[in-house]
């Protein structure tokens, strides 16, 4: 079955079709909506590439005009529009409405809505991108995959806060967690890699990238995460603060003269990495880091104090630990962060190969005595998604 995964934005469209779980063909539509909009689409097969760079009116004609490649006799991967089978789109919120992957219909869709005062800078363009699919893709069902998904196993104990009852059962404030589709991905991979059922396995697994959480995954199932209502809590990030007293918004407010969406911009862009260095960039951060920079130094070495402490909160609430995962960006190709979030563990036996961390040429990174695995393996949200899809449709 073909299925097109699309994750859309307010004023972008990545999209990738995949056949059972082969990819087809990807690209991404930017600067919808304005003159400077183009379209970039890869033919992966045939490893051609074709760009588009007139303006694109609103996402309705960005996705014809992807439909239009898919189904172009010398570009294309698609003979007609019916061999879609299905489109899977990415939706940020799901609140508790949903712990697994829907299809579409008028319900789902309400549900949706009702999620976009927790997501109202993503859900509204989520909801755009199903509305716009359901026009030109007429005969493909409609399916939502959901960033908090996963988390929703999450025991109460783990996902309310102390707060009024009230501020929980009229305005849904708990826990929700994030990156939940990646989080369920490198789990399975992990537990493959392992050759062991993922039910037995107690896993800590960290997305690290310019977004960054960690989640506690005992048997397949997500008992703890780091970021909260929204993404803003947890780690240190690109450009979000993580962690922080609760009384620092209202003190921001009154001693910078702040309203609260001041001090949210502070919070959400202005903090994290490119609050302590001045960049979010970690590649930048690194190199000052290695040139002896002080800023770069305390970053680092804050980022990964933070994540320290996670992974000892985590190992207390799962009773063990059979692998630790790195995975996305930072996770995946910083040698010198996964060093940081892991010296000084060898008494919870948790011990780094040096050198296959500098080389990793395959998933294992653990020390030969390492009584946990360290593994990194590449996150591929995209897929995961595919077989979401699948899995609804049956």
């Amino acid at each position: 079955m073909k299925t097109l995964v699309l994750n859309s934005g307010s004023s972008s469209l990545k999209y990738r079709l995949f056949s059972g779980e082969t990819p087809l063909a990807d690209g991404l539509a930017e600067q919808i909506g304005e003159p400077t909009g183009h379209l970039v689409y890869h033919n992966l097969e045939k490893k051609l590439e074709h760009n588009l760079t007139e303006p694109l009116k609103d996402h309705k004609e960005a996705l014809k005009q992807v439909l239009a490649f898919l189904t172009d006799p010398q570009l294309g991967v698609l003979a007609n529009p019916e061999e879609l089978g299905a489109v899977g789109h990415r939706v940020v919120h799901g609140g508790e409405h949903f712990s697994a992957s829907a299809l579409i219909d008028d319900e789902v869709l309400a549900a949706i809505h009702a999620c976009v005062p927790l997501a109202p800078l993503h859900n509204p363009a989520n909801i755009l991108g199903i509305e716009t699919a359901k026009e030109v893709f007429p005969k493909a069902k409609q399916i939502a995959v959901f960033d908090t998904a996963f988390h929703q196993s999450l025991p109460e104990r783990a996902y309310r806060y102390a707060l009024p009852e009230s501020h929980y059962k009229d305005l849904g404030i708990r826990r929700y967690g994030f990156h939940g589709t990646s989080h369920r991905y490198v789990a399975q991979e992990a537990a493959r890699f392992l050759g062991r059922p993922l039910e037995e396995l107690k896993l800590i697994t960290l997305h690290l990238g310019n977004g960054s959480s960690m989640a506690a995954i005992k048997g397949g199932r997500s008992i703890d995460t780091t970021m909260g209502l929204t993404p803003l809590e947890g780690l240190v990030m690109g450009t979000r603060s993580g962690d922080l007293d609760p009384a620092i918004p209202g003190f921001l407010a009154q001693h910078l003269s702040l309203d609260a969406a001041g001090v949210d911009q502070v919070l959400n862009k202005k903090s994290g990495f490119k609050g302590l260095t001045g960049s979010n960039d970690l590649r930048t951060i690194e190199a000052g880091y290695q040139a002896g920079g002080q800023a770069e130094r305390l970053a680092l070495e804050l980022a990964s104090y933070r994540i320290q402490k996670y992974i000892g909160a985590y190992l207390a609430i799962l009773g063990g630990l059979d692998a630790l995962v790195f995975t996305a960006g930072i996770g995946e190709h910083s040698a010198l962060f996964r060093k940081l979030c892991v010296e000084g563990l060898e008494h919870l036996g948790i011990e780094l190969d040096p050198q296959a961390n500098q080389h990793p040429h395959q998933p294992d990174l653990s020390a030969q005595h390492s009584k946990t695995k360290i593994l990194t393996l590449p996150t591929n949200e995209e897929l995961q998604i595919v077989r979401e899809c699948l899995g609804v449709i049956g």
